[in-house]
């Protein structure tokens, strides 16, 4: 019995995040209130206090579940030999990842006065240097030119989402070319390390 209320908390919990984060695309994360959100959700603001008590506390938990994945990413190429097959994994792995947090990234992307100003966007330029610290291998003799082409592969997944979102064509084609194209980047970066 336990187990069914936790789970339409759960999905309680989900559709506040959906709802702010649709709230916030449309009108700007600044000009959102709870009780914007509240009346959206077609809820008491009390009912969404109860799991949220700021529009930061919302925020915050959608970048913890959004952004599991990468860390989950980040512990495993730690561990993971510095090998041209690991720094593809870790790309196709992201690439995937990338997909599910689409709308968060759309967020940061309208928003980057406030990303700037919230916890969660500094956490957030950590995980994307620890994952280009895997790219990129750590030797201090690594030419520039190979680290400009493992930030670049990084830049490409995450512009890759915004510029060719609105284009013709299936989403996953489009996915697997913004892939390969970083790929391709990592791949020179390597022979040139």
């Amino acid at each position: 019995m336990g187990t069914g209320k936790q789970q339409r908390r759960g999905n309680t919990r989900q559709r506040i995040q959906d709802v702010a984060l649709e709230l916030f695309a449309e009108q700007g994360y600044e000009k959102t209130s709870l009780r914007e959100i509240a009346e959206r959700l077609e809820v008491t603001k009390a009912a969404l206090y109860y799991h949220f008590k700021t529009k930061e506390d919302i925020l915050t938990s959608i970048f913890e579940d959004l952004t599991r994945p990468i860390d989950e990413l980040i512990v495993w190429g730690r561990e993971q030999p510095r090998t041209l097959d690991t720094k593809r994994e870790i790309l196709t792995r992201y690439s995937e990842i990338l997909v599910g947090a689409a709308p968060l990234f759309r967020f940061m992307q309208e928003n980057q006065a406030t990303m700037r100003d919230l916890k969660t966007g500094e956490s957030f330029k950590d995980r994307m240097f620890a994952l280009l610290d895997i790219l990129k291998d750590d030797d201090p003799a690594t030419p520039m030119t190979a680290q400009v082409r493992c930030f670049s592969a990084l830049f490409t997944m995450h512009g890759g989402m915004f510029v060719l979102k609105d284009a013709e064509g299936d989403p996953e084609e489009k996915r697997k070319a913004i892939l390969e194209v970083a790929i391709d980047l990592v791949t020179q970066a390597h022979h040139g390390m």
